[in-house]
């Protein structure tokens, strides 16, 4: 199928004080490619709990135009832990959703997702990542880029003498999406650590934080593959319309077609262990 933009360029031409403009239709051919298996799985338990329910979601991937997604049904999806050998088999809701109720996180043992549909096996590994709990959580006029706008600021303890990587978000109640950052303890090791949020009001219809407004704030342990992908992910969704970054570039996750590596599949197998809160200003 083909699919068109229509994109107008105006041309200004300068005689003495005469102006003359003209306006040309490109219609640009967008050739639609096939539709690939995209793969949900974000196995995120929350610390202090069992972790027992989670789920995973298959669709097929969408024209750029299109809006709508193809849930995928039909699937044998299962979860395996290689140090127990456990597994864990995700049960078909038929709405492209596939839960389960007995799942068992433990921090540090890896865990191999295999989705089978259509006579073809979808792989990837991942490990469970610890976090710690938050120390404090405060809100200030001094830490961030508007001393006269409020911000919040969440603390806690990196361990020390171990690589970690952290992904966190922020969610006001005016907000569609939330705010993801990405960070590790390179410089950090054994330090407080801290992150905050400040609404952007200069470039934006945003307003600065009131008293009485609530923001919703997690913080995952994530893995060192994972961090790598969410940098990469974060960098371009960051730098859009930016004439100076570079070029967005096709991301691949760690989920691969074990029958047919050349197929394309998207998404991401990740497991995480995550703290959140809600603060509301003073």
């Amino acid at each position: 199928m083909m699919r068109f933009i229509k994109i107008q360029i105006i041309a200004i031409i300068c005689f003495g004080i005469s102006f003359q403009s003209c306006t040309d239709v490109i219609d640009v051919d967008l050739n639609d490619g096939s539709p690939s298996l995209v793969i949900e799985a974000s196995i995120d338990w929350k610390k202090g709990t069992q972790g027992n329910q989670q789920t995973i979601k298959l669709s097929m991937s969408s024209p750029y135009f299109d809006t709508n997604t193809t849930p995928v049904t039909g699937a044998t999806v299962r979860v395996t832990n290689t140090h127990t050998k456990e597994v864990f088999n995700f049960t078909d809701q038929e709405n492209g959703q596939y839960t389960v109720s007995d799942f068992l996180p433990i921090i540090d043992h890896t865990y191999v997702l295999n989705v089978q549909v259509n006579g073809e096996m979808y792989t990837a590994t991942e490990t469970f990542m610890p976090v710690p709990e938050f120390s404090r959580i405060e809100q200030s006029l001094e830490g961030g880029f508007d001393d006269e706008a409020l911000e919040v600021t969440f603390y806690f303890n990196d361990p020390e003498g171990i690589s970690n990587y952290y992904l966190s978000s922020f969610q006001a109640e005016s907000d569609l999406f939330p705010l993801f950052s990405d960070f590790s303890d390179e410089f950090t090791d054994g330090n407080e650590i801290f992150n905050f949020y400040e609404k952007e009001t200069g470039d934006s219809d945003d307003e600065a934080f009131v008293s009485g407004d609530k923001v919703r704030i997690n913080l995952y342990g994530i893995s060192e593959q994972y961090y790598n992908y969410m940098q990469l992910l974060l960098e371009q969704y960051n730098s859009d319309g930016d004439p100076f970054s570079a070029i967005p570039a096709k991301l691949k996750g760690n989920c691969i077609n074990s029958t047919n590596p050349s197929v394309a599949v998207f998404g991401y197998f990740r497991l995480t262990e995550f703290v959140e809160d809600t603060y509301v200003f003073e």
